[in-house]
């Protein structure tokens, strides 16, 4: 498991610091624990975030290394600090929280863009506007990227006006298998493309019948068959100019779309 750094630093020339990080354990850890590390100004601070911290990850995953020491901090930073101590935070991976006087940053990782707003919007929240706050959370790698970027742009080839894979076509679609297997109980839907050459009605029976070419390699492939639907949209969805044959040859396509 990657670190989870969560870094609060508050005041002036001397300030409290608090620290956590979601140290990597054994793999048959329920959890990794939540080390807190720091200076804060006194015993009381001490004993108020640490309560907060263990209301949201549980005593049993927070390790208290929190020292107290002589710092300055910005009126009501204790309850500040609590409130941005969230259950939203635990959504965070690979990335760091810090409060630096009245200055908040926030990076990391998280799941979906719907994620990454909603964090940043609470933390606006709970903060009052003396405080600023940085939002540098970044939307993870999702499986439509994890095809996206195993097609890479590539062109799935046919043998010219069939439904027939080509050897160059078979190759990536090895690859693009492996993908799919690794994406457990998603559903995938593999659409056929075609340039605009041809009566419009041939090109979508064309493209239906190269998308479900493409289905029976991967299920040949070990890809479950009730996960991968096909369609064919034939020349509607064109990509790049039909007027040139580079363009053409792009539009001749096989798209992989994650639909659950």
């Amino acid at each position: 498991m990657k670190p989870l750094t969560i870094l609060f630093a508050a005041g002036l020339a001397a300030a409290p610091v608090l620290a956590l990080a979601d140290n990597p354990v054994p793999a048959a850890a329920a959890a990794a624990p939540i080390v807190v590390s720091g200076t804060v100004a006194d015993d009381a601070s001490k004993a108020f975030l640490l309560a907060r911290l263990r209301a949201v990850y549980g005593n049993e995953r927070v390790v208290d290394q929190l020292a107290v020491g002589r710092v300055s901090a910005p009126p009501n930073w204790n309850e500040h600090v609590a409130r941005l101590i969230g259950p939203n935070l635990k959504l965070v991976t690979r990335g760091q929280l810090q409060v630096d006087g009245n200055s908040v940053s926030l990076r990391g990782d998280v799941a979906s863009e719907a994620q990454k707003q909603q964090i940043a919007g609470e933390l606006a929240m709970n903060l009052d506007a003396s405080y600023t706050v940085n939002n540098g959370l970044r939307v993870a790698a999702s499986e439509q990227g994890m095809l996206d970027a195993a097609l890479a742009d590539r062109i799935i080839e046919f043998e010219s006006g069939k439904a027939t894979l080509a050897d160059s076509g078979k190759a990536i679609l090895d690859q693009m298998s492996s993908v799919l297997l690794g994406l457990k109980d998603k559903k995938v839907e593999v659409i056929g493309h075609t340039d605009n050459a041809g009566s419009r009605a041939g090109n979508l029976s064309l493209s239906q019948a190269r998308a479900e070419a493409v289905k029976a390699y991967v299920v040949g492939r070990g890809v479950k068959a009730e996960m991968v639907s096909v369609s064919g949209e034939g020349p509607d969805r064109p990509v790049a100019d039909n007027r040139t044959p580079e363009g053409r040859a792009r539009n001749r396509r096989i798209e992989f779309k994650v639909v659950q």
